[in-house]
């Protein structure tokens, strides 16, 4: 008899970074996961700013942010550190979905798109109305993601799409602990199986 076990997948679910996480790519970090399956994980560090803004990046991928108030309020916005994964490449995490070239569907609500077309219809359009822009994504190979969850370095929980697009990134990831009624200061270093 053959046992088949089937992979939960975690897609629009937050990982939270364990505080003995060895990995500084991963330290005290919050990724959402956009898709997930026996190929493994694609997902985004939603709380990671860098020093470049949205106005700086658009400015070096030669594309015009227009002067009118609604496109300028992605200028000030930080582009993000979103995994260590073509950190030369640009990725929008967004809402609603939208139809572009180069998109993966989360959910009804939620995409990750990583054609030029969005960053022009932003850059002239303001839509879609919310955004996190990151440069580089996270990535796990078939079963990494799984072994990764039962060595504990990561909590799960139902991502809540206001804690990505409604919070300053400093409030996400204590945010999404609150959602499973943790504290990190409280996290041991080390955990156990129940």
């Amino acid at each position: 008899m053959r046992v088949v076990m089937e992979t939960v997948s975690l897609a629009n679910h937050f990982l939270i970074a364990m505080p003995a996480m060895a990995d500084p790519s991963f330290s005290r970090t919050l990724t959402y996961i956009c898709e997930h399956n026996a190929d493994g994980a694609i997902g985004i560090i939603v709380n990671r700013p860098t020093d470049m803004n949205l106005a700086n990046l658009f400015e070096r991928v030669d594309i015009n942010l227009e002067a009118g108030a609604p496109e300028q309020q992605f200028a000030a916005l930080p582009v993000y550190f979103g995994g260590p994964v073509q950190t030369d490449r640009g990725f929008v995490l967004h809402r609603p979905a939208g139809e572009w070239q180069s998109s993966l569907t989360v959910n009804s609500e939620i995409a990750l798109t990583s054609s030029r077309d969005i960053l022009l219809t932003m850059g002239n359009a303001a839509v879609p109305a919310q955004v996190l822009v990151s440069l580089g994504y996270a990535g796990w190979t078939a079963g990494q993601l799984e072994w990764e969850l039962a060595q504990n370095a990561w909590l799960t929980v139902e991502a809540d799409p206001d804690i990505i697009f409604d919070l300053p990134p400093e409030q996400r990831l204590p945010a999404a602990m609150q959602s499973l009624g943790v504290d990190f200061a409280n996290l041991s270093e080390v955990a156990g199986h129940a």
